[in-house]
């Protein structure tokens, strides 16, 4: 039920007519830079294709979500694309998209009901097993590297009602906890800034009040781990000292990485998944079969190959 997202799938449907009523897509927050990329790759996209999308904010609204899916049900929308505010909330939008008949395509976040959705349903994103896993894996690496046999570790969460926090800590769990990281790791204490920069580097300043000694951060984003980058260094400590990780590769990542204060990230394809989601949309919309999980493969970021991926966001 998986396949790798190919851009000549998208490349074949330029030129269509098929999305003549526009597409209607929900994003859960405008104000999100990782999310903000997602939007942009599916506005270029379906500027290149000629086809008509109309993107609007659900500012983390769940109730102002579905009100938004509900619209562009009454507006005769030929197909829908949503990145969910809250992952668990997912089924009354697939409801009310199969009552209607009109495809419908999660992006980016996983729906609670993946495993049942209807057959013009599909949910575009990269695999979350391997987000956290390739970030954490890189996390004993360094460890190894510098020659500890045992560390200790701070976690930051995303919101825990996305699907993709629950899983990339779990990663993180199941990495630290099994053969291959090497280094004995221990979680001093881990909990949720959703997501957010400033709520992560309120949290880092906490915990260095706590004064804990520790010796590196793992972050379910690289949102968080730079917010806990600016706690630290306002707090004067050495990043060369402490391990730093995160995910999505964002441009603020990629020049805390170029400035030697985060050690690892991982790609996760914002415009390639929206872009993903856009041709999934469209040969729904046709009547074409689309896998219900269409995954764009995660890539490990490092200060070796941080150059190689500064212009790909």
């Amino acid at each position: 039920m998986k396949k790798t997202l190919l851009t000549a799938g998208f490349i074949a449907l330029m030129g269509t007519s098929a999305m003549a009523d526009g597409i209607g897509v929900s994003m859960a927050l405008f104000d999100d830079n990782f999310l903000t990329v997602l939007r942009n790759g599916i506005q270029k996209q379906a500027d290149a294709a000629g086809l008509k999308v109309q993107i609007e904010d659900a500012q983390n609204d769940v109730a102002k979500q579905l009100d938004q899916i509900n619209n562009f049900i009454a507006s005769g929308v030929t197909a829908i694309i949503v990145n969910p505010v809250d992952t668990s909330a997912t089924q009354a939008m697939s409801d009310a998209a199969a009552a209607a008949n009109i495809p419908l395509v999660y992006v980016n976040r996983q729906p609670i009901n993946v495993d049942t959705l209807p057959a013009n349903q599909a949910f575009v994103a990269s695999n979350e097993v391997d987000s956290g896993t390739l970030e954490t894996k890189e996390v004993c690496r360094l460890f190894k590297e510098a020659g500890k046999t045992e560390a200790n570790v701070y976690v930051m969460m995303g919101e825990l009602s996305n699907q993709a926090a629950v899983q990339r800590t779990a990663d993180i769990h199941d990495v630290i906890g099994g053969p291959d990281c090497g280094v004995k790791i221990n979680i001093i204490d881990e909990q949720t800034a959703n997501w957010s920069r400033d709520q992560a580097q309120t949290l880092m300043t906490n915990w260095l009040s706590a004064g804990a000694a520790f010796d590196g951060v793992i972050a379910n984003n690289d949102e968080m781990a730079i917010g806990a980058i600016q706690a630290m260094k306002a707090a004067n400590i050495d990043m060369k000292s402490v391990v730093v990780g995160g995910v999505d590769a964002t441009q603020d990542a990629l020049a805390a990485m170029q400035a030697g204060d985060l050690d690892a990230t991982v790609f996760q394809n914002a415009a390639g998944q929206g872009a993903g989601a856009l041709d999934a949309a469209v040969k729904l919309s046709k009547g074409e079969a689309v896998e219900h999980k269409v995954y764009v493969p995660f890539e490990l970021v490092t200060p070796a190959n941080v150059a190689d991926y500064a212009a790909k966001n």
